[in-house]
């Protein structure tokens, strides 16, 4: 049985008031895949307890049926206002690490020190290390032991500038997420068509670029843990 540690937001505004949190979608599809093989789920966050959604991602045109389905649960939703404080199980071990997006991981991910020690120790043990949207902020400050940042020399994608304007968030964001990925030394890659689908897989590191690469995301995932 594979076991996932599900990393989510605890921000739900951004500084200037505006309501953020999860983008639900960014977990529902990564927990459903791992819920239908029966797998182990851990989701936790900085701070545990509640998790906020961001309003945004609960609009009709952007809830998928999926995702719908785990918002009117309660069960799941408990679970997800339950969520386990990263210090807690910072010393468990996990088959993947997932980093679950929201424009508000860029305020609480970055330099939260469990996040940083979780994804460094998971990804030099030769495991998986997963990454969506606005959650691949998480992976900019993690060094490996050799002092390297973990993306430096990486191929991944994350939401680009192009997308927050799109998003109108580019005056709401505390920092350029695309400009932060190329300082690290990444290789950034992005979908032709922005707002659509895109899964980069460097090794055993995994990361889509927005929301709609949920899917995709999930399946990839699923497929690279059923293969490892």
């Amino acid at each position: 049985m594979k076991k996932l540690l599900l990393i989510v937001t605890n921000v739900e505004r951004y500084a200037s008031g505006l309501e953020t949190g999860l983008w639900l979608s960014e977990l529902t599809h990564i927990y459903h895949h791992a819920k239908e093989k029966s797998w182990n789920i851990t989701i936790a966050s900085p701070k545990g307890g509640r998790v906020p959604l961001d309003p945004e991602s609960l609009k009709p045109l952007v809830l998928d049926k999926i995702s719908k389905e785990y918002y009117q649960s309660s069960a799941f939703m408990n679970e997800l206002n339950h969520s386990r404080h990263l210090e807690a199980i910072q010393h468990d071990a996990f088959d993947c690490v997932y980093l679950a997006g929201g424009h508000a991981t860029m305020y609480d991910f970055p330099d939260d020190p469990y996040i940083k020690s979780i994804v460094s120790r998971q990804y030099e043990q030769g495991k998986m290390v997963a990454a969506i949207c606005h959650g691949v902020g998480g992976l900019l400050n993690v060094r490996l032991s050799s002092g390297e940042y973990l993306i430096k020399g990486k191929s991944m994608t994350g939401f680009d500038w192009f997308e927050e304007r799109l998003a109108r968030r580019k005056r709401e964001v505390p920092f350029n997420l695309e400009a932060a990925i190329k300082q690290r030394g990444a290789n950034l890659k992005k979908a032709f068509i922005p707002m659509t689908s895109h899964v980069v897989v460097d090794g055993h590191l995994v990361t889509g670029q927005n929301p709609f690469s949920s899917t995709a995301m999930a399946k990839v995932v699923t497929r690279q843990l059923e293969n490892s």
